[in-house]
């Protein structure tokens, strides 16, 4: 079995390349340092030439549109590409909660990358992910000099490794033509966690909780980064992870 893997260079796209050599698969890293780019949409058909699936866990930036521009035409070119190459199964990295959270440009250009792989005629899985913990550590990298403002909404974060192991599993159990969810085990406030890292990280600013902050240019209501009841459930706690990648420090309690 031949698998492409868009977005290979990322923390999910490089574990699971590396996940998927393990099981002894062929992959094809796609990447503009490979010769692809999505966007015009050089390489792609030298890249899916004999390719049974295709996984994109690419990504683009939120602002002035760019996020909708990037998801439509890559999706538009990569379908197309797949399409003539006889691909059997399109797999899409997405997030859950995106149908609450259409107020932001970003999530409404996932939901659009979602709906053209689902009405591609390419048999298809879309896999929505919670928070992984590496991004909540990103976002705490941004704020103002002095503060690091973070909404209290509820999160059930998931660790990149467990994310790419559930991605491994999408690809050899097939495609389901559905949307499914993936997440963390506990249920924690995302300001309580973004405190949390910047204690590790040695953050001199503080953490504000603030009902008011944005997350990808969109308010958070309290449940809004919350999966559904049913949804896959990874193994890695926060505490585990926070002690194996940073060091180790106090442990929050899951909100029941």
């Amino acid at each position: 079995m031949k698998v492409v893997v868009i977005g290979s260079s990322g923390r999910v796209g490089a574990r699971l390349v590396r996940n998927l050599r393990q099981d002894d698969l062929r992959v094809f890293e796609a990447s503009r340092g490979t010769g692809v780019d999505t966007t015009t949409g050089t390489g792609l058909d030298r890249a899916l030439d004999g390719a049974d699936v295709v996984v994109d866990v690419s990504n683009a930036l939120p602002g002035d549109g760019s996020a909708l521009r990037f998801f439509e035409t890559s999706s538009s070119n990569l379908l197309g590409a797949a399409r003539r190459a006889g691909v059997r199964h399109h797999i899409v990295l997405s997030v859950v909660g995106t149908d609450g959270l259409l107020a932001s440009e970003y999530f409404r250009a996932k939901k659009l990358q979602e709906e053209m792989a689902a009405s591609s005629g390419i048999p298809f899985t879309i896999l929505r992910s919670t928070q992984f913990f590496e991004l909540i550590s990103d976002l705490v990298q941004n704020g103002t000099a002095r503060e690091i403002r973070v909404a209290p909404a509820l999160v059930q974060p998931i660790a990149a490794e467990d994310l790419a192991d559930a991605i491994t599993d999408v690809v050899a159990n097939g495609p389901l033509d559905a949307t499914i969810e993936i997440a963390g085990p506990d249920r924690l406030r995302l300001d309580e966690v973004a405190a949390e890292i910047a204690t590790a990280h040695e953050d001199g600013r503080s953490v504000v909780t603030d009902v008011h902050a944005r997350y990808f240019g969109v308010k958070l209501g309290a449940a809004s980064l919350l999966p559904g009841p049913d949804a896959r459930i990874a193994t890695l706690r926060f505490e585990d992870w926070l002690r194996d990648s940073l060091q180790p420090l106090r442990i929050l309690s899951p909100v029941n």
